[in-house]
């Protein structure tokens, strides 16, 4: 069973890079619609209301086909596609960014500004929080005591931790695992345990995954 994962923003950031006497302000931020993309932009327009330019890009869906940009009065395609591609390039889903600019006296040229834009959104999403997100399921495991090593064993060697254990006359474990992960853990669980630990299903979720832990979106 494919693995759908996606690179989304759990949380977004901001940088500023200054080139040639102009300022370059980057903002990011998880959008989950077109709407919330511009909510998301006005929002930054008020903020930004003196400012030059207030170009922006955003990509919605999990498959990515809703894009969107726009160079705001800059010279066409300076701003909004590059900034577009530096998202896509980091197959960022469900992602806005704006990008404000405040002219410092210097023309940049169609080259300086396709870089400049560029730069920015790419310091803007250092600046943010990324994480690989799948759909999948809240999940128990239920195993004996004397076979719980094994269980551990085998959650470790696909690099899956749980996110809490109950330990009552049985270990109770609960998970946050993708379709494939699920497969996969069942019949590994059952030749390791000869059928005696259970998985089950709780719920549908959608889920983050950091380098130690998982948690629900």
């Amino acid at each position: 069973m494919e693995n759908r994962s996606r690179k989304c923003l759990l949380a977004g950031g901001s940088a500023e890079i200054v080139v040639k006497k102009s300022r370059f302000i980057a903002t990011t931020a998880p959008v989950k619609s077109q709407e919330e993309a511009a909510g998301f932009i006005e929002r930054l327009k008020k903020q930004y209301w003196n400012a030059t330019h207030n170009c922006y890009a955003y990509i919605i869906g999990e498959d990515m086909l809703l894009q969107r940009y726009s160079d705001d009065g800059e010279p066409k395609g300076t701003a909004g596609r590059p900034m577009l591609d530096v998202l896509l390039a980091q197959q960022l889903h469900d992602t806005a960014v704006v990008v404000t600019r405040y002219f410092g006296g210097t023309l940049l040229g169609t080259g300086g500004l396709i870089r400049a834009y560029s730069q920015a959104v790419s310091e803007g999403l250092r600046q943010s929080v990324i994480q690989d997100v799948r759909d999948g399921f809240e999940s128990v495991i239920t195993t004996a005591y004397n076979d719980l090593g094994k269980v551990e064993y085998c959650l470790a060697s696909h690099g899956i931790a749980g996110n809490d254990t109950e330990y009552t006359d049985q270990v109770t474990i609960r998970l946050l695992l993708d379709e494939a992960e699920l497969e996969v853990l069942t019949r590994e669980l059952a030749q390791l345990t000869n059928g005696k630990t259970a998985i089950r299903k709780i719920r549908k979720v959608t889920f983050a995954v950091g380098e130690d832990r998982r948690f629900a979106l």
